[in-house]
């Protein structure tokens, strides 16, 4: 059934866009019950922002260090630790409404932006309102993320926006699988017996 044309790379079983839930299976203990927002996936790699580990960073000293006065009524909210690829990065998940200078639209719902210009529009409580604000990413080389889902490390599912921005951090993992009728606790590390 699948057809490899060159160009068509980022159509054929690319997973941009989707979920990765970690399976129970998970051997990476840096990865144990996360769920990541793929944004780039291709023959040469993959790239994803995990989307369910806060870290003890508030977004208001994010704003401090760049000198930005905290108007965002939102600077409690903790930074996530997008992954284990450049901690030092900023990535911010978003609603699709507004562009910054290098925003990417992942899908028609969400879009990633690396920016600083985001930062200084969520500091001056402009928005965007739909937001997440990661540190740092998990990347994988080619064919590597393939391999892992072969080995039943992870669980594809479409990316919903209500999951990344309007579930409470702690249960998005649970609330993508039970959307798809899938109890994660009641799944072995054995491949096919879901």
């Amino acid at each position: 059934m699948h057809h490899h044309n060159i160009d068509s790379d980022l159509t054929h079983n690319s997973l941009r866009g989707q979920f990765l839930l970690a399976m129970p299976g998970m051997e990476d203990s840096r990865f144990k019950q996360t769920i990541a927002f793929v944004c780039e996936h291709s023959p040469e790699g993959a790239m994803a922002i995990v989307v369910n580990v806060p870290s003890k960073v508030q977004w208001h000293e994010v704003f401090r260090q760049l000198s930005l006065d905290d108007h965002s009524q939102r600077g409690e909210e903790p930074v996530l630790l997008g992954g284990p690829l450049s901690p030092e990065q900023g990535f911010v998940l978003h609603g699709t409404g507004m562009r910054f200078d290098s925003t990417v639209e992942v899908n028609e719902d969400i879009s990633l932006t690396a920016s600083k210009d985001i930062l200084e529009s969520l500091a001056a409580g402009r928005g965007p309102d739909d937001v997440l604000v990661a540190l740092g990413y998990a990347g994988w080389e080619g064919g590597q993320l393939e391999q892992e889902l072969l080995e039943n490390a992870w669980l594809t599912l479409p990316a919903e926006p209500e999951i990344l921005f309007a579930t409470p951090t702690e249960k998005r993992w649970q609330a993508a699988a039970a959307r798809h009728g899938i109890d994660l606790s009641g799944i072995g590390s054995q491949a096919g017996h879901a």
